[in-house]
């Protein structure tokens, strides 16, 4: 007799859906799918499933202790970690689908650091306020630049495959555990010597999770000892930086510029004292999300590969450890 999964997204094609109902038959389960517009309807079937594929906080709290698997489709997974009350099964298994947005967000870091470095801010707002100003002004490039990943996952990696590709003079990482073997590190330091890298950065990218040991990572002090002529780009969580204190340093001019695609909170309201600080890009958390297809064919192709695990009997690929958020 097949088990039943439940599937709530709203970007699944035809394809994925028979990539899915194929994956789900080969571990003898039947698929359900449904959109979050049909939450009620989702619900109800949930109580009759055993996994459940979606993204949807509310709806997993729908469901009941005989719940063994929840498969989120977003890389980050605060929300989970954050309230346990979120499952009736203290036991169920938590995976996401870090790995999946590797290249969308690199994309996205990308093209906001060379608009920082090649003054694009300052362009459009001389063609919105005067037409046309011919003058060029002072850029910088990526190429011969020193550049510190604070996390070095998969987002932070791909990223720096990208810098090195362009010609990144010495890449940094910079990781809880203080190691990672992709050549693509010059070297790769513990967050307790990140003090030792501020100082010798021109780009610093943070693709942090949100946990309680990422709060304010990026606090005043070390703010204080990036060079004047840094540049910060955030695509992890805004909780990571003490927005206060880098808006003060973009103010006073001790920051070049940032571009935050995260903050705290979200959405950011009209009247925050981000929407007003100097040389700082803002984007409503859109670097990832299922915005790119390739995000979503990865997206499916890790659910079913872990579908077969599941079904096998074998470690789930993508299992996060809900006490470390990750």
């Amino acid at each position: 007799m097949n088990r039943n999964l439940c599937v709530c997204q709203d970007f699944l094609t035809d394809a994925h859906k028979a990539r899915i109902t194929a994956a789900a038959e080969a571990a003898g389960f039947t698929p359900h799918f449904f959109t979050p517009e049909q939450f009620d309807e989702a619900s109800a079937c949930l109580q009759d499933c055993e996994v459940l594929f979606s993204h949807i906080p509310e709806l997993l709290r729908t469901a009941p202790a005989s719940l063994k698997w929840y498969c989120c489709s977003y890389a980050g997974v605060d929300p989970y970690c954050k309230d346990p009350s979120l499952f009736a099964n203290p036991d169920c298994l938590l995976t996401n689908s870090s790995g999946a947005y590797g290249v969308t967000i690199a994309e996205h870091i990308v093209m906001v650091t060379l608009m920082l470095l090649r003054q694009m801010p300052a362009y459009q707002a001389d063609m919105a306020r005067d037409g046309w100003v011919d003058e060029p002004k002072p850029i910088r490039s990526i190429f011969g630049s020193r550049v510190t990943v604070l996390g070095t996952g998969n987002i932070g990696t791909t990223f720096a495959h990208r810098a090195r590709g362009l010609g990144a003079a010495h890449i940094t990482g910079v990781c809880r555990s203080g190691r990672n073997d992709d050549p693509v590190y010059d070297e790769v330091l513990p967050i307790s010597r990140l003090e030792e890298a501020l100082p010798e950065t021109d780009l610093l990218v943070m693709a942090l999770p949100g946990t309680p040991e990422t709060a304010h990572i990026l606090n005043r002090e070390r703010i204080s000892l990036l060079p004047a002529h840094a540049y910060v780009v955030n695509v992890g969580r805004g909780t990571a930086i003490d927005q206060e204190a880098l808006a003060d340093a973009l103010n006073a001019d001790r920051l070049a510029g940032a571009a935050l695609d995260v903050m705290d909170p979200e959405p950011l309201p009209m009247d925050h004292f981000l929407r007003s600080a100097k040389n700082l890009l803002l984007t409503p958390h859109i670097s990832g999300n299922m915005a790119l297809g390739y995000t979503r064919d990865i997206t499916v192709d890790m659910f079913c590969e872990d579908l077969a695990n599941y079904a096998a009997g074998r470690p789930l690929a993508h299992l996060v450890d809900r006490k470390l958020g990750y």
